[in-house]
């Protein structure tokens, strides 16, 4: 099995590729191993010393590092990914996928959010999932956008300009109702 890594915006995490599918539908994103009851290859790369997350897309894993260095972190998780594909274990119990929500809005707003949503799955989320993370749709109201940022993106340094410069001013394009985009 041969797992590619790629470097992500966020100096905090990696990219690992499989190679096989990861999740068939959805994402999953553990913060805390405390979280990862519901994955298995989460709680096995929760169980190395350093990790701090744990998002899985469709065919990656993005692993956020705490304090531990990556030439250290590396072979590891490398070693660990590769055992938890060896074991034929899932990736993730039925119910573990935590894909996002419906978000709140209010009924009169349904076809702005409806051309956001639309935006956000054909435009942002495949571009955000190339750096190992993901964008979902949080919520709009007054005119904002609120959007969960999770994987590389979240904690990742240069995610304000990528909410700023460029979600906002597509989604400003598209939907002149949309004045402001902010993360939750």
């Amino acid at each position: 099995m041969f797992i590619q890594t790629e470097a992500t915006p966020n100096p905090q995490t990696l990219k690992f590729i499989p190679g096989k599918p990861v999740l068939a539908d959805g994402t999953a994103d553990f913060r805390a191993k405390a979280d990862a009851g519901a994955s298995p290859l989460a709680s096995r790369l929760f169980d190395i010393d350093g990790v701090a997350g744990v998002f899985l897309g469709s065919d990656f894993i993005s692993v956020t590092k705490g304090e531990a260095e990556w030439q250290h972190l590396k072979p590891m998780i490398l070693g660990a990914i590769m055992e938890h594909y060896m074991s034929g274990d899932e990736v993730v119990d039925a119910d573990g996928a935590n894909d996002e929500a419906e978000g709140a809005y209010d009924a009169e707003d349904a076809d702005v959010v409806a051309t956001i949503k639309e935006l956000l799955e054909t435009r942002v989320r495949p571009a955000v999932a190339q750096d190992g993370g993901d964008i979902t749709f949080a919520g709009f109201r007054d005119g904002t956008v609120y959007l969960h940022m999770r994987g590389a993106c979240a904690g990742c340094p240069s995610s304000t300009a990528t909410l700023r410069h460029g979600i906002e001013n597509l989604l400003r394009h598209f939907c002149p109702e949309v004045e402001e985009v902010q993360a939750v």
